[in-house]
């Protein structure tokens, strides 16, 4: 395969606060980049650089690391945009997943932190233990363990 991981997973936020709570100490992610708008004072050609010059504090981009070299990247929102669609509303994304070793062990540690799920544990047609839940946006997001016959592992098609 072409590539190594997926990288990040981006959101825009109007509860950057909560956001960085829910995915450091709920889900237990590392904060590892903050990056405030006074680093665009020298890109004119930037869409930060109006910012940089009228709040050069203001926090633009924030990265947790989740899994090692995988993030979640937060973003403040910008003017006038809306809430983002209930999952299944639109085209697009979705939402994403993250693995585990022992689910059940998971769910019990995460809940013991405050995370509420929107799911019991389940095993779904793919034979992979899943379970559901969403960060304070309403983001949705899926915890999996993977099992030796998960078709992610041993392949699917028919």
């Amino acid at each position: 395969m072409l590539f190594n991981n997926l990288m990040h997973v981006s959101f825009y936020t109007d509860r950057l606060e909560a956001m960085e709570d829910f995915y450091i100490n709920k889900l237990g992610g590392e904060l590892k980049i903050v990056t405030r708008a006074k680093a665009y004072l020298d890109r004119p050609q930037s869409g930060y650089h109006a910012l940089a010059l009228a709040d050069p504090e203001k926090v633009i981009i924030v990265y947790i690391e989740l899994a090692p070299g995988q993030f979640v990247e937060l973003f403040p929102k910008n003017e006038g945009q809306g809430p983002a669609p209930r999952m299944g509303e639109n085209l697009g994304y979705a939402h994403f997943a993250l693995t585990v070793d022992d689910i059940f062990a998971a769910r019990e540690e995460l809940e013991r932190r405050g995370v509420v799920f929107d799911t019991e544990i389940s095993k779904g047609p793919s034979e992979t233990y899943q379970m559901w839940a969403h960060d304070p946006d309403g983001n949705a997001f899926e915890i999996m363990q993977y099992t030796s016959r998960s078709f992610q592992v041993v392949g699917h098609i028919m």
